[in-house]
């Protein structure tokens, strides 16, 4: 288990995260959607993640929802390397009733983030446009690359709960047991 405390001026958090666990989570960032979206990625990842964050969500949920994806993950990177018996590669493809959404991830050392979703609206009070600031921050805390796409859908609850889950079991998927070694021909990651 990994447990990252961080404290600004603008955000204090604390997570606790195990990737070889059953889906346990306990969340609390002030923000209700957000909480619930954690959630589905616990669960769906069947890592176990707890997540405290005190922000300034009086000003908005930015800090908030950035400073979360950034220890969370900087905790799956303390987790998972150096990378070696792992499948490396995979995608994922979450639907919920008329959404889909696509992703696909290399845990590779390298940071990069394709996302091709919807950032206008909200959902209740929680602008669309922080799903990307989230996935950025910690796509690049975890030095991964991952391609989120939007392939359909019209309720933007279901879509970004299908990017969440999509995101989770990809994730599961990449971090799966492989007996080989280090999965790179270059022989180090």
């Amino acid at each position: 288990m990994t447990e990252i405390k961080r404290e600004t001026k603008e955000t204090k958090i604390e997570v606790k995260l195990e990737i070889n666990g059953s889906g346990k989570s306990n969340i609390s960032t002030g923000v209700g959607f957000f909480d619930h979206m954690l959630e589905a990625l616990a669960k769906h990842s069947g890592m176990d993640l707890e997540v405290f964050c005190d922000g300034d969500i009086y000003v908005d949920y930015h800090h908030t929802v950035e400073d979360v994806g950034i220890v969370i993950g900087e905790a799956l990177f303390k987790e998972v390397y150096p990378i070696e018996n792992i499948e490396r590669y995979s995608n994922a493809v979450a639907v919920l009733d008329e959404a889909a959404v696509e992703v696909d991830m290399d845990i590779g050392g390298r940071a990069y983030l394709v996302y091709e979703m919807p950032r206008e609206g909200a959902i209740k009070d929680f602008d669309l446009e922080l799903v990307e600031e989230f996935f950025k921050s910690l796509v690049f805390n975890f030095k991964i690359a991952a391609h989120i796409i939007y392939k359909r859908g019209t309720n933007k609850h279901h879509i970004i709960e299908s990017a969440f889950k999509a995101f989770a079991v990809a994730l599961r998927r990449a971090l799966a047991y492989r007996k080989s070694g280090i999965p790179s021909t270059k022989g180090v990651l």
